[in-house]
Protein backbone atom coordinates (compact mmCIF):
# COMPACT_ATOMS: atom_id res chain seq x y z
CA UNK A 1 0.00 0.00 0.00
CA UNK A 2 1.01 3.61 -0.55
CA UNK A 3 1.66 5.48 2.68
CA UNK A 4 -1.04 7.93 3.75
CA UNK A 5 1.54 10.71 3.93
CA UNK A 6 2.21 10.27 0.23
CA UNK A 7 -1.50 10.34 -0.54
CA UNK A 8 -1.86 13.67 1.30
CA UNK A 9 1.24 15.11 -0.31
CA UNK A 10 0.15 14.05 -3.79
CA UNK A 11 -3.25 15.62 -3.05
CA UNK A 12 -1.63 18.98 -2.33
CA UNK A 13 0.60 18.72 -5.39
CA UNK A 14 -2.50 17.89 -7.42
CA UNK A 15 -4.05 21.12 -6.18
CA UNK A 16 -0.96 23.02 -7.23
CA UNK A 17 -0.80 21.44 -10.67
CA UNK A 18 -4.45 22.20 -11.23
CA UNK A 19 -4.18 25.82 -10.16
CA UNK A 20 -1.22 26.44 -12.44
CA UNK A 21 -3.73 26.70 -15.28
CA UNK A 22 -5.48 29.69 -13.67
CA UNK A 23 -3.57 31.84 -16.12
CA UNK A 24 -3.02 35.43 -17.04
CA UNK A 25 -1.90 36.36 -20.57
CA UNK A 26 1.58 34.97 -21.25
CA UNK A 27 2.79 35.32 -17.65
CA UNK A 28 2.36 32.88 -14.78
CA UNK A 29 0.89 30.14 -16.96
CA UNK A 30 1.84 26.54 -17.80
CA UNK A 31 4.25 24.92 -17.08
CA UNK A 32 4.51 26.74 -13.73
CA UNK A 33 2.88 25.53 -10.53
CA UNK A 34 3.14 29.05 -9.07
CA UNK A 35 0.19 31.19 -10.21
CA UNK A 36 0.23 34.83 -11.38
CA UNK A 37 -1.98 37.60 -10.03
CA UNK A 38 -3.59 39.12 -13.14
CA UNK A 39 -6.88 37.68 -14.48
CA UNK A 40 -7.15 37.05 -18.21
CA UNK A 41 -8.85 39.60 -20.47
CA UNK A 42 -12.64 39.97 -20.22
CA UNK A 43 -14.39 37.77 -22.80
CA UNK A 44 -11.29 35.65 -23.37
CA UNK A 45 -11.22 31.87 -23.05
CA UNK A 46 -8.13 29.73 -22.57
CA UNK A 47 -8.08 25.98 -23.08
CA UNK A 48 -5.09 24.17 -21.64
CA UNK A 49 -4.00 20.57 -21.48
CA UNK A 50 -1.04 18.27 -21.36
CA UNK A 51 0.64 15.46 -19.51
CA UNK A 52 2.50 15.43 -16.19
CA UNK A 53 4.78 12.81 -14.63
CA UNK A 54 5.84 12.42 -11.00
CA UNK A 55 8.28 9.62 -10.17
CA UNK A 56 9.37 8.15 -6.84
CA UNK A 57 11.03 4.88 -5.89
CA UNK A 58 7.74 3.04 -5.39
CA UNK A 59 5.27 5.15 -7.36
CA UNK A 60 5.04 6.65 -10.85
CA UNK A 61 2.06 8.95 -11.29
CA UNK A 62 0.87 10.44 -14.59
CA UNK A 63 -1.76 13.15 -15.02
CA UNK A 64 -3.62 14.17 -18.17
CA UNK A 65 -5.27 17.47 -17.15
CA UNK A 66 -7.53 19.64 -19.28
CA UNK A 67 -8.87 23.00 -18.16
CA UNK A 68 -10.85 26.06 -19.19
CA UNK A 69 -10.20 29.61 -17.94
CA UNK A 70 -12.76 32.40 -18.53
CA UNK A 71 -12.28 36.13 -18.01
CA UNK A 72 -15.45 37.44 -16.33
CA UNK A 73 -14.31 41.00 -15.56
CA UNK A 74 -11.07 43.04 -15.36
CA UNK A 75 -10.77 41.79 -11.77
CA UNK A 76 -12.11 38.22 -11.91
CA UNK A 77 -11.56 34.96 -13.77
CA UNK A 78 -12.95 31.46 -13.32
CA UNK A 79 -11.35 28.09 -13.94
CA UNK A 80 -12.49 24.47 -14.27
CA UNK A 81 -10.26 21.42 -14.73
CA UNK A 82 -10.65 17.68 -14.97
CA UNK A 83 -8.82 14.85 -16.71
CA UNK A 84 -7.36 11.41 -16.25
CA UNK A 85 -4.60 9.83 -14.20
CA UNK A 86 -2.50 6.67 -14.16
CA UNK A 87 -0.33 5.14 -11.44
CA UNK A 88 2.26 2.35 -11.39
CA UNK A 89 2.64 1.21 -7.78
CA UNK A 90 5.32 -1.10 -6.45
CA UNK A 91 4.09 -3.95 -4.24
CA UNK A 92 5.90 -5.42 -1.25
CA UNK A 93 6.55 -8.61 -3.24
CA UNK A 94 8.43 -6.62 -5.91
CA UNK A 95 5.65 -6.66 -8.48
CA UNK A 96 3.65 -3.68 -9.69
CA UNK A 97 0.01 -2.67 -9.78
CA UNK A 98 -1.38 -0.41 -12.51
CA UNK A 99 -4.34 1.80 -11.65
CA UNK A 100 -6.08 4.42 -13.81
CA UNK A 101 -9.14 6.65 -13.61
CA UNK A 102 -10.40 10.20 -13.66
CA UNK A 103 -9.07 13.04 -11.52
CA UNK A 104 -10.97 15.13 -9.00
CA UNK A 105 -12.90 18.02 -10.53
CA UNK A 106 -11.29 21.42 -9.83
CA UNK A 107 -13.31 24.66 -9.64
CA UNK A 108 -11.51 27.94 -8.95
CA UNK A 109 -11.98 31.70 -8.97
CA UNK A 110 -9.22 34.30 -8.88
CA UNK A 111 -9.87 37.94 -8.02
CA UNK A 112 -7.52 40.89 -8.31
CA UNK A 113 -7.40 42.61 -4.92
CA UNK A 114 -4.78 45.34 -5.41
CA UNK A 115 -3.19 46.52 -8.66
CA UNK A 116 -0.72 47.91 -8.29
CA UNK A 117 0.34 48.46 -4.69
CA UNK A 118 2.84 51.27 -3.91
CA UNK A 119 5.73 48.88 -4.57
CA UNK A 120 4.41 48.10 -8.06
CA UNK A 121 3.13 44.57 -7.37
CA UNK A 122 -0.29 43.14 -8.22
CA UNK A 123 -2.09 41.16 -5.48
CA UNK A 124 -4.83 38.56 -5.98
CA UNK A 125 -6.72 35.89 -4.05
CA UNK A 126 -7.58 32.49 -5.54
CA UNK A 127 -10.21 30.21 -3.98
CA UNK A 128 -10.33 26.59 -5.15
CA UNK A 129 -12.49 23.53 -4.53
CA UNK A 130 -11.53 19.97 -5.38
CA UNK A 131 -14.64 17.80 -5.77
CA UNK A 132 -14.28 14.03 -5.16
CA UNK A 133 -14.82 12.59 -8.63
CA UNK A 134 -11.70 10.35 -8.44
CA UNK A 135 -12.03 6.76 -7.21
CA UNK A 136 -11.17 6.68 -3.50
CA UNK A 137 -11.34 2.87 -3.28
CA UNK A 138 -8.57 2.60 -5.88
CA UNK A 139 -6.41 5.16 -4.09
CA UNK A 140 -6.81 7.85 -6.74
CA UNK A 141 -8.48 10.45 -4.50
CA UNK A 142 -9.39 11.27 -0.92
CA UNK A 143 -13.13 10.79 -1.51
CA UNK A 144 -13.76 14.16 0.13
CA UNK A 145 -14.15 17.79 -0.91
CA UNK A 146 -10.95 19.78 -0.37
CA UNK A 147 -10.56 23.56 -0.32
CA UNK A 148 -7.72 25.99 -0.90
CA UNK A 149 -7.10 29.73 -0.51
CA UNK A 150 -3.95 31.24 -2.06
CA UNK A 151 -2.57 34.79 -1.87
CA UNK A 152 -0.76 35.72 -5.08
CA UNK A 153 1.73 38.54 -5.70
CA UNK A 154 3.17 39.38 -9.14
CA UNK A 155 5.64 42.10 -10.06
CA UNK A 156 7.07 43.16 -13.43
CA UNK A 157 10.80 43.84 -13.22
CA UNK A 158 11.31 44.87 -16.86
CA UNK A 159 9.77 44.33 -20.27
CA UNK A 160 11.45 40.90 -20.24
CA UNK A 161 11.28 39.74 -16.61
CA UNK A 162 8.56 39.08 -14.04
CA UNK A 163 8.35 37.35 -10.64
CA UNK A 164 5.45 35.72 -8.76
CA UNK A 165 4.99 34.68 -5.13
CA UNK A 166 2.26 32.38 -3.73
CA UNK A 167 1.28 31.57 -0.16
CA UNK A 168 -1.75 29.39 0.52
CA UNK A 169 -3.62 27.04 2.81
CA UNK A 170 -5.15 23.74 1.68
CA UNK A 171 -7.81 22.10 3.85
CA UNK A 172 -7.87 18.37 3.17
CA UNK A 173 -11.31 16.82 3.75
CA UNK A 174 -11.71 14.49 6.72
CA UNK A 175 -9.27 14.07 9.61
CA UNK A 176 -6.09 14.87 7.66
CA UNK A 177 -4.14 18.00 8.66
CA UNK A 178 -4.25 21.23 6.68
CA UNK A 179 -1.32 22.09 4.44
CA UNK A 180 0.58 25.36 4.08
CA UNK A 181 1.97 25.75 0.56
CA UNK A 182 4.26 28.37 -0.97
CA UNK A 183 6.16 29.16 -4.13
CA UNK A 184 8.39 31.66 -5.92
CA UNK A 185 8.69 31.83 -9.71
CA UNK A 186 10.62 33.89 -12.25
CA UNK A 187 10.08 34.35 -15.99
CA UNK A 188 12.38 35.85 -18.59
CA UNK A 189 11.76 36.51 -22.29
CA UNK A 190 14.80 35.15 -24.13
CA UNK A 191 13.46 35.82 -27.62
CA UNK A 192 10.15 37.22 -28.90
CA UNK A 193 8.75 33.67 -29.05
CA UNK A 194 10.66 31.90 -26.25
CA UNK A 195 10.32 32.37 -22.48
CA UNK A 196 12.42 30.73 -19.78
CA UNK A 197 10.58 29.89 -16.54
CA UNK A 198 11.80 28.61 -13.19
CA UNK A 199 10.31 28.12 -9.75
CA UNK A 200 10.68 26.72 -6.24
CA UNK A 201 7.56 25.49 -4.45
CA UNK A 202 6.63 23.31 -1.52
CA UNK A 203 4.25 22.57 1.33
CA UNK A 204 4.16 21.67 5.01
CA UNK A 205 1.62 19.82 7.11
CA UNK A 206 0.30 22.04 9.90
CA UNK A 207 1.16 19.65 12.71
CA UNK A 208 3.86 19.78 15.37
CA UNK A 209 5.90 17.13 13.53
CA UNK A 210 5.00 18.21 9.98
CA UNK A 211 7.86 18.11 7.47
CA UNK A 212 8.64 20.44 4.59
CA UNK A 213 8.34 19.03 1.07
CA UNK A 214 9.97 21.25 -1.57
CA UNK A 215 10.79 20.97 -5.28
CA UNK A 216 12.22 23.03 -8.12
CA UNK A 217 10.97 23.23 -11.69
CA UNK A 218 12.38 24.87 -14.81
CA UNK A 219 11.46 24.93 -18.48
CA UNK A 220 10.37 26.95 -21.50
CA UNK A 221 7.37 28.30 -23.36
CA UNK A 222 7.23 28.51 -27.14
CA UNK A 223 4.77 31.20 -28.28
CA UNK A 224 3.78 29.97 -31.73
CA UNK A 225 1.05 32.58 -32.25
CA UNK A 226 -1.17 34.97 -30.35
CA UNK A 227 -3.46 32.02 -29.62
CA UNK A 228 -1.21 28.98 -29.25
CA UNK A 229 1.61 28.42 -26.74
CA UNK A 230 3.49 25.17 -26.13
CA UNK A 231 5.40 24.42 -22.93
CA UNK A 232 7.71 21.89 -21.29
CA UNK A 233 9.44 21.72 -17.92
CA UNK A 234 11.14 19.31 -15.54
CA UNK A 235 12.28 19.37 -11.94
CA UNK A 236 13.42 17.41 -8.91
CA UNK A 237 13.39 17.43 -5.14
CA UNK A 238 14.91 19.95 -2.75
CA UNK A 239 13.96 17.90 0.32
CA UNK A 240 14.14 14.15 0.84
CA UNK A 241 10.35 13.64 1.02
CA UNK A 242 9.66 15.30 -2.35
CA UNK A 243 9.32 13.34 -5.61
CA UNK A 244 12.68 12.49 -7.16
CA UNK A 245 11.62 13.64 -10.63
CA UNK A 246 8.73 15.51 -12.21
CA UNK A 247 8.04 16.70 -15.74
CA UNK A 248 5.23 18.26 -17.73
CA UNK A 249 4.46 19.23 -21.33
CA UNK A 250 1.36 20.81 -22.78
CA UNK A 251 -0.35 23.64 -24.58
CA UNK A 252 -2.52 26.72 -24.06
CA UNK A 253 -5.00 27.77 -26.74
CA UNK A 254 -6.60 31.19 -26.35
CA UNK A 255 -9.67 32.58 -28.09
CA UNK A 256 -12.05 35.49 -27.64
CA UNK A 257 -15.82 35.13 -27.27
CA UNK A 258 -17.55 34.88 -30.59
CA UNK A 259 -14.57 33.22 -32.30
Amino acid sequence: MIKRRKEVRNKCLGFAIATLSVMGSAWGARPLVVVNADPITVGRYELDGGVGLTSESDLQHMDFPFGLTVGFSPFLEGYMAWGGQFERRKRFDGGHDHVSGVRDLILSAKGLVLAPCPLGAHHALALTLSLPTADEERGLGSGRTDGDATWIVSRTLSDRAMVHFNLGLTRIGGPDPSLLHYGLAAEYLLYPSVQWVGEIFGERELTSDGSNVAQFNTGFRWILSERLTLDAAAGSKLTSDAPAFSATAGFTWALASGH
